[in-house]
């Protein structure tokens, strides 16, 4: 069976479903002292999992209402699991949105949600703030605005990183597929050639999520001649692949992964790094002690959150929200709520390379090193990594 094809028509068959969708509730808010309904989308199960950003984004929101709410009302936070199922995905947002009544979607990530329901959000006048953007949905959408760069501008980052900062030759891609993703991939692809004029030596998109074994993909690429790899994967399929080239004593390839790899998990796993795994983390560097990070790791900590880049993106987005929902006047309702982040000033944090404002896309990431032997990351960089520059 083509998992790919399949998917995507799965994808498109419920996209079709959520088009035709009903309306739901009016999203009012609850009136004076009631909770602020607030939701999320999340694939907690499944082949490729983001549990830690709404993990995140409900322990600020905790956080927020022990220290008395906005004026005594509390937010009530619902996080629902779309198992990476385009109709789990459809029926939790109807939930979230039509049933539940919330004024926004905060700190979700999906391997698929934006895409399944940005129309559905934009039928129903509701804004959703992602702590971690996945899917090409989150990046298109005028209703979606993710706090993280996301995989695509991620992708760039990092093809731009090791062909201009390391001078990196024959550069191959290895691409995981999840819905119709592959052509924003290429819009990614042709964005690092057009600033640097290199193309890469090979591309395979063929590569699965939650492979068994990845020695294959490795295989071929090595006979291609790839000297360094940039791949998409999440955590578990890198490590996979990491040890699948170790395996065949592939010991001088360069890896340029996306910040989804990022974590301390990972580094444990990984004792040979072959000529060192780079990455553009998405948000300044957990693994580097500075009091940037220290509310972020403090909070994590307390509700043993793992201090993931992904717990990162559902921090901020949270952060992001209250601030915005604090300059609201009078009533808190959906319509009040996307007007604020609509017309919201840009917010600066220094655990990211660009302001948040709703709409605008993050394209800076800071670039980081796991070598061979050290089972630590480290900074290689003294500032963020833009785009272009």
């Amino acid at each position: 069976m083509n998992r790919r094809a399949t998917g995507t028509a799965a994808v498109l068959a419920v996209a079709a479903l959520a088009l035709a969708g009903c309306a739901g509730g009016d999203g009012a808010g609850g009136g004076d002292g009631a909770p602020i309904v607030v939701g999320s989308v999340n694939t907690i199960s499944g082949p490729a999992t983001f549990p830690e950003a709404s993990q995140a984004a409900a322990a600020v929101f905790d956080a927020f209402n022990d220290d008395g709410g906005l004026d005594g009302r509390k937010i009530d936070y619902k996080m629902l699991d779309d198992k990476g199922d385009p109709a789990t995905a459809t029926a939790s947002a109807r939930e979230i949105v039509g049933s539940d009544g919330a004024v926004a979607l905060v700190g979700s990530a999906s391997l698929i949600e934006c895409e399944i329901n940005a129309k559905y959000y934009e039928q129903e006048g509701i804004l959703s703030l992602p702590g971690i953007g996945v899917d090409t949905g989150c990046f298109d959408s005028d209703n979606i605005s993710p706090a993280n760069v996301g995989p695509f501008n991620d992708m760039t980052l990092t093809l731009q990183y090791g062909s201009e900062v390391l001078g990196l030759d024959d550069i191959c891609i290895l691409l995981e597929i999840a819905g119709s993703t592959r052509p924003t991939y290429q819009a990614a692809i042709d964005k690092w050639t057009e600033i640097t004029g290199k193309e890469p030596k090979y591309i395979d998109d063929t590569v699965p999520y939650g492979a068994s074994d990845y020695t294959p993909y490795i295989v071929k690429a090595r006979d291609q001649g790839c000297k360094a790899l940039a791949i998409n994967p999440v955590e578990p399929d890198a490590i996979g692949q990491v040890k699948a080239a170790n395996a065949q004593g592939w010991d001088d390839v360069t890896w340029l992964y996306l910040t989804s790899v990022y974590s301390e998990n990972f580094a444990d796993a990984i004792d040979d790094a072959g000529a060192g795994i780079y990455v553009p983390a998405e948000f300044y560097p957990f693994t580097d002690d500075n009091e940037i990070n220290a509310d972020w790791r403090k909070l994590m900590e307390a509700n043993d959150i793992p201090l993931t880049s992904f717990s990162q993106g559902g921090y901020l987005a949270a952060t992001y929200f209250i601030e915005v929902l604090k300059s609201i006047d009078g009533d808190i309702t959906r319509e009040s709520v996307s007007e604020a982040l609509k017309s919201m000033e840009p917010i600066e944090n220094p655990m990211v390379g660009t302001p948040y404002a709703f709409g605008t896309q993050n394209t800076a990431g800071w670039p980081i090193i796991l070598k061979s032997g050290t089972n630590a990351w480290e900074k290689v960089a003294d500032d963020w990594l833009r785009i272009g520059e």
